[in-house]
């Protein structure tokens, strides 16, 4: 009976969150009007407290997204979801606002088929996010006219992957995580003329374009660990993402104002639901980590992906740049069987985090580097509550471009559960 209620509340929490709205780590970023969003590299909340260290180690406590391959040491049911919050001071050299964005960030369940052998897993992620509103002014050449631009951008591409993970050999597991990646991104632009008076010349007209993208992608992750004593271990890890040609479709119109997202009213159609694809760079990510057993871990990745191969589906002439991140992560845990203590119990993490983007824009590359901290806390025996913080810089004033200075806040629960396959003695 008690088996049979677990499994009602599993199916319960996951329709909720699967059926809550796929928009969901909201970035907030201007540069995510660029190509096809801003990418997510650093995985679920105790990663990305550690700078998203997750390539070479994994948690007992926590499933792994970032490699397949350590999902094999989740020995217990684990079953995760959290927030996102993100806000941006973006300052252009001579003015400054202030942004934000946020909603669902993950969903993501491990389960133990055969602790110590095999397991499984499921879940929702986001692979990339756009979420964006700039208002641009600027004259018209040889007039006395201003035009005014109001630009936005919605939406991003996510994925409800299975993984599966399997330990092949003494201290070697591999991992393949398979996604169902779908989406649909919003682009408009208006644009508005004003005389010298600040007087309306003619019309505002409306740039409409809708992108939504339905394909499969794969990601391979491999581990091994070397145990330097009774206590210690060097772990390596190793992942390769494939997401290749997405298929997808673009619709594309300009029109007057409220008119561009109907086909069939007057204006210049450019795309009735094209067929096309979206062609996604490869990703490749390695990693070390160093691990005191029930004390501490510290650890460094590096994840690339060479954006010069990325081709949209109408042939966007942006020019983009290979994408490198390197993450170092440190996390420890003062006293793991203080049970009258939760605090000493708790796991602690620091990280630092350095991206270069792929956005390349007036002969400058857009880079990006964050300090990262968080912390899981017990909430019972062996549930948890997670949260993680990321205070960085973005971009630069240099070159007339956007030096972006923010904070994000990720809040998550773990709940994990060691009686799934225990077999019952009494009824």
């Amino acid at each position: 009976m008690l088996s049979k209620i677990k499994l009602q509340l599993l199916g319960v929490l996951c329709t909720l969150f699967l059926f809550t709205e796929a928009q969901a780590q909201s970035s907030a970023s201007t540069y995510s009007a660029l190509g096809i969003g801003e990418f997510n590299y650093s995985g679920l909340t105790h990663n990305q407290a550690m700078g998203g260290l997750g390539i070479s180690y994994g948690s007992i406590w926590n499933p792994n997204v970032v490699n397949p391959a350590l999902s094999t040491r989740n020995t217990i049911f684990n079953f995760e979801a959290a927030l996102n919050y993100k806000k941006i001071a973006a300052d252009n050299g001579t003015e400054k606002s202030d942004v934000d964005g946020g909603g669902l960030s993950y969903v993501a369940f491990s389960l133990p088929v055969k602790p110590n052998k095999m397991t499984v897993g499921l879940g929702l992620n986001q692979i990339t996010s756009v979420n964006y509103r700039l208002l641009i002014e600027s004259p018209v050449s040889n007039t006395e006219i201003q035009a005014l631009n109001y630009i936005e951008g919605d939406g991003g591409i996510s994925e409800a992957y299975a993984s599966f993970g399997l330990i092949v050999a003494k201290n070697l597991s591999i991992g393949a995580q398979g996604s169902y990646i779908f989406g649909s991104t919003i682009r408009t632009d208006q644009l508005t003329l004003l005389d010298d008076e600040g007087t309306q010349v003619g019309i505002t007209t409306e740039y409409y374009e809708r992108l939504t993208v339905s394909d499969v992608g794969l990601k391979l992750g491999a581990h091994y660990f070397f145990p330097l004593n009774e206590k210690s271990n060097l772990h390596l890890g190793a992942i390769y993402q494939h997401l290749g040609d997405v298929n997808g479709k673009a619709f594309a119109k300009l029109a007057s104002f409220g008119q561009a997202s109907d086909p069939d009213s007057d204006g210049d159609l450019i795309a009735n639901d094209e067929p096309g694809s979206i062609y996604i760079p490869n990703r490749y990510g390695f990693g070390v980590s160093f691990e005191k057993t029930n004390k501490f871990v510290i650890g460094l990745e590096g994840q690339y992906q060479d954006f010069k191969e990325y081709r949209s589906i109408l042939d966007d002439p942006l020019q983009l740049k290979e994408a490198i991140k390197v993450g170092l992560g440190f996390q420890i845990i003062p006293d793991y069987l203080n049970i009258d203590n939760g605090l000493l119990r708790g796991t602690y993490r620091v990280g630092l985090e350095y991206q270069q983007t792929p956005y390349y824009l007036n002969q400058t590359n857009i880079n990006d580097l964050g300090i990262n901290f968080g912390a899981s806390l017990p909430v019972n025996q062996l549930s948890l509550v997670n949260f993680a913080v990321k205070v960085g810089q973005r971009g630069t004033t240099d070159n007339g471009l956007i030096r972006e200075s923010y904070v994000n806040f990720t809040l998550g629960l773990s709940l994990n559960d060691n009686s799934w396959f225990y077999k019952r003695v009494f009824e």
